[in-house]
Protein backbone atom coordinates (compact mmCIF):
# COMPACT_ATOMS: atom_id res chain seq x y z
CA UNK A 1 0.00 0.00 0.00
CA UNK A 2 1.65 3.24 -1.19
CA UNK A 3 -1.19 5.73 -0.75
CA UNK A 4 -1.38 7.09 2.78
CA UNK A 5 -4.74 6.13 4.31
CA UNK A 6 -6.68 8.61 6.40
CA UNK A 7 -6.93 6.28 9.40
CA UNK A 8 -4.39 3.95 10.98
CA UNK A 9 -5.64 1.13 13.21
CA UNK A 10 -3.03 -0.31 15.54
CA UNK A 11 -3.61 -3.82 16.86
CA UNK A 12 -1.03 -5.07 19.38
CA UNK A 13 -1.45 -8.77 20.10
CA UNK A 14 0.09 -11.58 22.11
CA UNK A 15 -1.24 -15.16 21.92
CA UNK A 16 -4.60 -14.01 20.63
CA UNK A 17 -5.56 -16.94 18.39
CA UNK A 18 -8.89 -17.67 20.13
CA UNK A 19 -10.66 -14.43 19.17
CA UNK A 20 -8.33 -12.78 16.67
CA UNK A 21 -10.01 -13.89 13.44
CA UNK A 22 -13.39 -12.69 14.62
CA UNK A 23 -11.99 -9.28 15.54
CA UNK A 24 -10.13 -8.98 12.23
CA UNK A 25 -13.31 -9.79 10.30
CA UNK A 26 -15.15 -7.08 12.22
CA UNK A 27 -12.46 -4.50 11.46
CA UNK A 28 -11.96 -5.42 7.81
CA UNK A 29 -15.73 -5.45 7.24
CA UNK A 30 -16.21 -1.84 8.30
CA UNK A 31 -18.39 0.42 6.13
CA UNK A 32 -15.48 2.92 6.23
CA UNK A 33 -12.48 1.39 4.48
CA UNK A 34 -9.85 4.15 4.05
CA UNK A 35 -7.52 2.71 6.68
CA UNK A 36 -4.42 0.66 7.26
CA UNK A 37 -4.34 -2.05 9.91
CA UNK A 38 -0.96 -2.34 11.63
CA UNK A 39 -0.65 -5.56 13.63
CA UNK A 40 2.30 -5.92 16.00
CA UNK A 41 2.74 -9.47 17.27
CA UNK A 42 4.53 -9.54 20.61
CA UNK A 43 6.38 -12.83 19.88
CA UNK A 44 3.25 -14.98 20.19
CA UNK A 45 3.77 -18.70 20.77
CA UNK A 46 0.33 -19.87 19.61
CA UNK A 47 -1.29 -19.66 16.17
CA UNK A 48 -1.41 -15.85 16.08
CA UNK A 49 1.36 -15.50 13.49
CA UNK A 50 -0.28 -17.92 11.06
CA UNK A 51 -3.64 -16.15 11.38
CA UNK A 52 -2.10 -12.72 10.82
CA UNK A 53 -0.03 -13.76 7.82
CA UNK A 54 -3.07 -15.39 6.23
CA UNK A 55 -5.12 -12.18 6.60
CA UNK A 56 -2.17 -10.09 5.36
CA UNK A 57 -2.03 -12.14 2.18
CA UNK A 58 -5.74 -11.57 1.59
CA UNK A 59 -6.02 -7.86 2.41
CA UNK A 60 -3.54 -5.20 1.27
CA UNK A 61 -4.58 -2.86 4.09
CA UNK A 62 -2.79 -5.06 6.65
CA UNK A 63 0.83 -4.65 7.72
CA UNK A 64 1.96 -7.48 9.98
CA UNK A 65 5.00 -6.90 12.19
CA UNK A 66 6.46 -9.49 14.54
CA UNK A 67 8.72 -8.76 17.50
CA UNK A 68 11.55 -11.23 18.24
CA UNK A 69 10.69 -11.24 21.96
CA UNK A 70 7.86 -10.23 24.25
CA UNK A 71 8.49 -6.61 25.21
CA UNK A 72 5.21 -6.18 27.10
CA UNK A 73 1.84 -4.71 26.20
CA UNK A 74 2.75 -1.04 26.68
CA UNK A 75 5.77 -0.94 24.33
CA UNK A 76 3.74 -2.93 21.81
CA UNK A 77 0.89 -0.40 21.99
CA UNK A 78 3.38 2.42 21.49
CA UNK A 79 4.94 0.62 18.56
CA UNK A 80 1.75 0.49 16.49
CA UNK A 81 1.27 4.22 17.07
CA UNK A 82 4.86 4.86 15.96
CA UNK A 83 4.11 2.95 12.75
CA UNK A 84 0.89 4.87 12.04
CA UNK A 85 0.74 6.98 8.89
CA UNK A 86 -2.82 8.27 8.99
CA UNK A 87 -4.04 11.62 10.30
CA UNK A 88 -6.40 9.63 12.54
CA UNK A 89 -5.54 6.68 14.75
CA UNK A 90 -7.35 3.96 16.66
CA UNK A 91 -6.08 1.21 18.91
CA UNK A 92 -7.90 -2.09 18.50
CA UNK A 93 -7.96 -5.12 20.75
CA UNK A 94 -7.67 -8.63 19.36
CA UNK A 95 -10.59 -9.94 21.43
CA UNK A 96 -13.17 -7.15 21.06
CA UNK A 97 -15.81 -6.73 18.34
CA UNK A 98 -16.76 -3.68 16.31
CA UNK A 99 -20.05 -2.62 14.73
CA UNK A 100 -19.75 -2.14 10.97
CA UNK A 101 -20.37 1.62 11.23
CA UNK A 102 -18.06 2.33 14.18
CA UNK A 103 -15.27 3.94 12.16
CA UNK A 104 -17.66 5.79 9.84
CA UNK A 105 -19.65 7.35 12.69
CA UNK A 106 -16.57 8.32 14.69
CA UNK A 107 -14.81 9.91 11.74
CA UNK A 108 -17.95 11.79 10.72
CA UNK A 109 -18.19 13.11 14.29
CA UNK A 110 -14.59 14.36 14.21
CA UNK A 111 -15.12 15.99 10.81
CA UNK A 112 -18.21 17.79 12.08
CA UNK A 113 -16.55 18.87 15.34
CA UNK A 114 -13.01 20.15 14.71
CA UNK A 115 -12.57 20.92 18.42
CA UNK A 116 -13.04 17.26 19.38
CA UNK A 117 -9.87 15.16 19.53
CA UNK A 118 -11.41 11.73 20.29
CA UNK A 119 -14.62 10.12 19.06
CA UNK A 120 -15.95 6.82 20.34
CA UNK A 121 -19.33 5.12 20.56
CA UNK A 122 -21.53 3.74 23.27
CA UNK A 123 -20.41 0.26 24.19
CA UNK A 124 -21.64 -3.06 25.48
CA UNK A 125 -19.99 -5.98 27.25
CA UNK A 126 -20.04 -9.35 25.50
CA UNK A 127 -19.13 -12.77 26.86
CA UNK A 128 -16.62 -15.23 25.46
CA UNK A 129 -19.22 -16.41 22.90
CA UNK A 130 -19.97 -12.88 21.70
CA UNK A 131 -23.37 -12.56 23.36
CA UNK A 132 -24.28 -9.16 24.79
CA UNK A 133 -24.55 -9.27 28.58
CA UNK A 134 -25.09 -5.57 29.33
CA UNK A 135 -24.62 -2.07 28.03
CA UNK A 136 -22.40 0.44 29.78
CA UNK A 137 -23.44 3.90 30.81
CA UNK A 138 -21.21 6.88 29.96
CA UNK A 139 -21.53 9.47 32.75
CA UNK A 140 -18.25 11.26 31.99
CA UNK A 141 -18.13 14.97 31.15
CA UNK A 142 -15.38 14.50 28.57
CA UNK A 143 -17.28 16.66 26.07
CA UNK A 144 -16.98 19.74 28.30
CA UNK A 145 -15.18 22.71 26.68
CA UNK A 146 -13.45 23.26 30.05
CA UNK A 147 -10.29 21.12 30.41
CA UNK A 148 -10.35 20.92 34.25
CA UNK A 149 -13.96 19.67 34.11
CA UNK A 150 -12.95 16.88 31.75
CA UNK A 151 -10.00 15.99 33.94
CA UNK A 152 -12.08 15.96 37.12
CA UNK A 153 -14.71 13.72 35.53
CA UNK A 154 -12.09 11.18 34.49
CA UNK A 155 -10.71 11.17 38.03
CA UNK A 156 -13.97 10.75 39.91
CA UNK A 157 -16.32 8.96 37.51
CA UNK A 158 -16.19 5.52 35.93
CA UNK A 159 -17.37 4.28 32.56
CA UNK A 160 -16.38 4.32 28.93
CA UNK A 161 -13.24 3.10 27.23
CA UNK A 162 -11.97 6.16 25.40
CA UNK A 163 -8.52 4.65 24.96
CA UNK A 164 -10.05 2.69 22.06
CA UNK A 165 -11.69 5.66 20.36
CA UNK A 166 -10.71 7.24 17.04
CA UNK A 167 -8.15 9.94 17.81
CA UNK A 168 -6.31 12.73 16.04
CA UNK A 169 -2.79 11.41 15.52
CA UNK A 170 -1.09 14.79 15.83
CA UNK A 171 -2.54 15.18 19.34
CA UNK A 172 -1.41 11.69 20.36
CA UNK A 173 2.13 12.58 19.34
CA UNK A 174 2.07 15.39 21.92
CA UNK A 175 1.08 13.09 24.80
CA UNK A 176 3.64 11.09 26.78
CA UNK A 177 3.73 7.49 25.45
CA UNK A 178 1.82 4.82 27.33
CA UNK A 179 3.76 3.75 30.42
CA UNK A 180 3.64 0.49 32.41
CA UNK A 181 2.88 1.47 36.00
CA UNK A 182 -0.43 0.79 37.78
CA UNK A 183 -3.38 2.20 35.76
CA UNK A 184 -1.10 3.79 33.15
CA UNK A 185 -4.00 3.82 30.68
CA UNK A 186 -5.99 6.06 33.04
CA UNK A 187 -3.27 8.69 33.24
CA UNK A 188 -2.82 8.49 29.45
CA UNK A 189 -6.48 9.24 28.75
CA UNK A 190 -6.54 11.91 31.47
CA UNK A 191 -3.59 13.70 29.88
CA UNK A 192 -5.22 13.37 26.47
CA UNK A 193 -8.40 15.00 27.82
CA UNK A 194 -6.40 18.12 28.71
CA UNK A 195 -5.72 18.64 24.99
CA UNK A 196 -9.36 18.71 23.90
CA UNK A 197 -12.90 17.33 24.34
CA UNK A 198 -14.13 13.84 23.47
CA UNK A 199 -17.34 12.89 21.64
CA UNK A 200 -19.55 9.86 22.22
CA UNK A 201 -21.58 8.61 19.23
CA UNK A 202 -25.01 7.64 20.66
CA UNK A 203 -25.07 4.17 19.14
CA UNK A 204 -23.70 0.89 20.50
CA UNK A 205 -20.92 0.08 18.05
CA UNK A 206 -18.12 -1.14 20.34
CA UNK A 207 -18.35 -4.53 22.04
CA UNK A 208 -15.82 -5.18 24.78
CA UNK A 209 -15.31 -8.88 25.39
CA UNK A 210 -15.10 -10.05 29.00
CA UNK A 211 -13.49 -13.47 29.31
CA UNK A 212 -11.12 -15.28 31.71
CA UNK A 213 -8.07 -14.59 29.52
CA UNK A 214 -8.59 -10.83 29.33
CA UNK A 215 -5.60 -8.97 30.76
CA UNK A 216 -7.43 -7.55 33.77
CA UNK A 217 -8.70 -11.00 34.81
CA UNK A 218 -5.62 -13.01 33.89
CA UNK A 219 -3.44 -10.59 35.89
CA UNK A 220 -5.44 -9.82 39.05
CA UNK A 221 -2.67 -8.21 41.16
CA UNK A 222 -0.98 -4.86 40.58
CA UNK A 223 2.39 -6.58 40.15
CA UNK A 224 1.05 -8.99 37.52
CA UNK A 225 -0.78 -6.29 35.62
CA UNK A 226 2.33 -4.12 35.49
CA UNK A 227 4.49 -7.09 34.47
CA UNK A 228 2.07 -7.76 31.62
CA UNK A 229 2.55 -4.15 30.51
CA UNK A 230 6.34 -4.47 30.73
CA UNK A 231 8.16 -7.66 31.90
CA UNK A 232 10.76 -5.52 33.67
CA UNK A 233 8.12 -4.55 36.21
CA UNK A 234 8.24 -8.09 37.61
CA UNK A 235 11.45 -7.25 39.48
CA UNK A 236 10.34 -6.15 42.98
CA UNK A 237 13.75 -4.67 43.76
CA UNK A 238 13.86 -2.29 40.79
CA UNK A 239 10.10 -1.79 40.79
CA UNK A 240 8.82 -1.95 44.39
CA UNK A 241 5.10 -1.49 44.95
CA UNK A 242 5.44 2.11 46.21
CA UNK A 243 7.10 2.99 42.91
CA UNK A 244 4.28 1.45 40.85
CA UNK A 245 1.72 3.45 42.84
CA UNK A 246 3.84 6.59 42.99
CA UNK A 247 4.37 6.64 39.24
CA UNK A 248 0.60 6.36 38.80
CA UNK A 249 0.04 9.55 40.77
CA UNK A 250 3.03 11.14 39.07
CA UNK A 251 1.45 10.33 35.72
CA UNK A 252 -1.45 12.67 36.49
CA UNK A 253 0.92 15.37 37.72
CA UNK A 254 3.09 15.08 34.61
CA UNK A 255 0.05 15.23 32.36
CA UNK A 256 -1.12 18.47 33.96
CA UNK A 257 2.39 19.94 33.71
CA UNK A 258 2.83 19.07 30.02
CA UNK A 259 -0.66 20.01 28.77
CA UNK A 260 -1.31 23.32 26.96
CA UNK A 261 -3.26 24.89 29.84
CA UNK A 262 -3.61 28.37 31.21
CA UNK A 263 -2.16 28.97 34.68
CA UNK A 264 -5.67 29.12 36.13
CA UNK A 265 -6.72 25.83 34.49
CA UNK A 266 -3.51 24.16 35.62
CA UNK A 267 -4.12 25.21 39.21
CA UNK A 268 -7.69 23.94 39.01
CA UNK A 269 -6.52 20.55 37.73
CA UNK A 270 -4.06 20.27 40.60
CA UNK A 271 -6.89 21.07 43.05
CA UNK A 272 -9.03 18.31 41.54
CA UNK A 273 -6.13 15.88 41.80
CA UNK A 274 -5.54 16.82 45.46
CA UNK A 275 -9.23 16.29 46.20
CA UNK A 276 -9.17 12.90 44.48
CA UNK A 277 -6.09 11.85 46.45
CA UNK A 278 -7.80 12.91 49.67
CA UNK A 279 -10.80 10.75 48.79
CA UNK A 280 -8.52 7.83 48.00
CA UNK A 281 -6.71 8.22 51.33
CA UNK A 282 -10.09 7.94 53.07
CA UNK A 283 -10.63 4.58 51.41
CA UNK A 284 -12.88 5.43 48.51
CA UNK A 285 -12.60 2.61 45.94
CA UNK A 286 -12.10 3.09 42.23
CA UNK A 287 -15.04 1.33 40.65
CA UNK A 288 -15.14 -0.11 37.18
CA UNK A 289 -18.03 0.12 34.79
CA UNK A 290 -18.28 -3.69 34.58
CA UNK A 291 -18.86 -3.92 38.31
CA UNK A 292 -22.41 -2.60 37.92
CA UNK A 293 -25.36 -4.99 37.80
CA UNK A 294 -25.73 -6.28 34.24
CA UNK A 295 -28.57 -4.91 32.14
CA UNK A 296 -29.40 -7.63 29.63
CA UNK A 297 -29.82 -5.84 26.37
CA UNK A 298 -31.21 -8.40 23.98
CA UNK A 299 -29.71 -6.61 20.97
CA UNK A 300 -28.86 -8.69 17.93
CA UNK A 301 -25.10 -8.37 17.70
CA UNK A 302 -25.07 -10.62 14.61
CA UNK A 303 -26.84 -7.88 12.65
CA UNK A 304 -24.31 -5.21 13.70
CA UNK A 305 -20.85 -6.81 13.60
CA UNK A 306 -19.34 -7.81 10.23
CA UNK A 307 -18.61 -11.51 9.90
CA UNK A 308 -20.90 -12.61 12.74
CA UNK A 309 -23.63 -13.89 10.43
CA UNK A 310 -21.18 -16.23 8.71
CA UNK A 311 -19.71 -17.51 11.96
CA UNK A 312 -23.06 -18.14 13.67
CA UNK A 313 -24.96 -19.61 10.71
Amino acid sequence: MNRIPRLSIGLPVYNGEEYLSESLDALLGQSYDDFELVISDNASTDGTEEICRDYERRDARIRYLRLPKNVGASPNHNRVLDEARGELFKWASHDDLYGRDLLKLCIEALDERPDMIVAHSWQAIIDDHGAVTHKLEYPLATDSPHAPARFRSLLFETGGDDFYGVMRTNVLRRVKPLDSYHHADRTYVAELSLHGPFHQVPEVQYFRRDHPGRAERANPSIRKRCSNLDPRRADPVRNPMPRLIGEYIGGFIGGIRRAPLSSADRRECYRHLASWLADRSRGRNEGRAEDAEPEIDGMNIDAVVPGRQRRTS
